[in-house]
């Protein structure tokens, strides 16, 4: 019997649980190993050399690890140092952008797409420069607003708190005054923050986990549903550089279900693998 194929996912924190809930609900047979750089988080508001230095970490200890895949679910790395990740892993790498960028392609239907994410992956363009290199020589419209509050409100539980819809409107003026009609949620976290996004926006949400998720399944040659099965069914190891208090709580948000206790990583101590 051969063995499973092995998916290392890494995010700078708890955010990418969301992308490994959609991987795991469509590829249950699939071993995945998760690394969250909870030490370290946010990535969002870091220079691009100090995010591209912690995502080398992450891709060369999941190489180490022995992975089939990398998906790298953070969308500030995915943005800034998804070259870094690919050069260090030598197995095929999947970010959030792509993905992302040809669905909303596909779902708008008046070719006005807004962005949602980190400051560092809002300031990268690189949603923006992937929107209209798929986009074709048809007129596309591209509105980006960066939204750092959101993720401290998605960790803390206040999905339809009345301060959360109130920043969510006030955030997402810029795209409402252009009337995109698509937005992508470019950051891990704006998920679990979608019914109230979708109260302050009705519009087509665009979320690069499932995306992406679907993505892999091409690759692997998946065509199975996730008609009935449970997330919990897959093998999964958890590492994380820090366990926060509220760990477990945030995890459960995530994935809908308990994880127990991860295991403790220290990324500072891998030296990325140099490449030429």
């Amino acid at each position: 019997m051969s063995a499973p194929i092995r998916i290392g996912v890494f995010d700078s924190g708890i955010g990418g649980l969301s992308v490994l809930r959609h991987l795991i609900t469509e590829l249950p047979e699939v071993h995945y190993i998760y690394v969250g750089d909870t030490a370290r988080v946010p990535y969002g508001n870091k220079s691009v050399a100090t995010i591209a230095h912690y995502a080398a970490q992450s891709a060369t200890f999941l190489r180490s690890k022995g992975v089939d895949m990398i998906v790298v679910a953070c969308n500030t790395v995915s943005s800034a140092a998804l070259d870094i990740v690919e050069a260090i892993a030598h197995v095929p790498v999947v970010g959030m952008i792509e993905p992302a960028a040809r669905a909303a392609l596909e779902l708008t239907r008046t070719r006005r797409i807004g962005v949602i994410g980190t400051r560092a992956t809002i300031e990268s363009d690189a949603y923006t420069l992937a929107l209209y290199t798929h986009g074709g020589s048809e007129r596309l419209t591209v509105v980006q607003h960066a939204c750092p509050l959101l993720v401290a409100l998605a960790e803390e539980g206040w999905l339809a708190h009345p301060a959360t819809l109130a920043i969510i409107e006030e955030y997402l003026r810029p795209l409402l005054d252009e009337a995109v009609d698509t937005i992508i949620l470019g950051c891990t976290h704006f998920p679990l923050l979608a019914d109230a996004i979708g109260q302050v926006a009705p519009v087509t949400l665009v979320d690069p986990g499932y995306w992406a998720t679907r993505h892999v399944q091409r690759m692997l040659g998946s065509h199975a549903t996730s008609e009935h099965r449970l997330p919990r069914t897959a093998r999964v190891e958890y590492y994380v550089t820090d366990v926060p208090n509220n760990f477990a709580a945030v995890a459960r948000q995530f994935l809908g279900f308990d994880i127990g206790q991860p295991h403790r990583l220290s990324l500072e101590e891998i030296t990325p693998i140099v490449t030429q």
